[in-house]
């Protein structure tokens, strides 16, 4: 019997959504992203026919909390995560199952300095113009954080 198993996730790809932040009974931030990811296949007749992937992921911790705050429906994004499955029981008695994304990585895709359509603010995120790019450039969640 092998003992050595591997779980892990990378995915690029861009918001479907705004980020939901809520925070957990145990005070800990946890944020809800849905990314899309492009896949390429042929069809029949030979031609390449996109079709997009649809992911639910997690951020915990201090980087749930610097998702909400720089990212928004449209955003590109890289995530470095693990897949997590769980059950539990619907309303109506059925045993329901899930799979998900826990983000350990996220890198913010988009550069801060271009200012969103209708958006007043210099770099589109909402910081001051001191902000430096690397402060942009990604966040990792604690690994303490990730209780539920």
């Amino acid at each position: 019997m092998s003992y050595f198993s591997i779980n892990r996730v990378v995915l690029v790809g861009r918001l479907t959504r705004d980020p939901e932040l809520r925070t957990l009974p145990s005070g800990t931030s946890a944020c809800g992203l849905r990314i899309a990811c492009n896949s390429s296949r042929r069809d029949a007749e030979g031609d390449f026919q996109e079709r997009p992937n649809f992911f639910d992921v997690s951020v915990y911790g201090a980087s749930a909390e610097r998702v909400d705050q720089f990212m928004r429906k449209g955003s590109r994004v890289g995530i470095d995560g693990r897949l997590e499955w769980r059950e539990w029981e619907a309303v109506d008695q059925q045993k329901r199952q899930a799979v998900s994304v826990v983000a350990d990585i996220v890198q913010f895709l988009d550069s801060p300095r271009g200012a969103r359509a209708g958006d007043e603010s210099s770099d589109g995120f909402g910081g001051g113009e001191g902000q430096e790019d690397s402060e942009l450039a990604g966040v990792g969640a604690e690994a303490g954080n990730l209780a539920f």
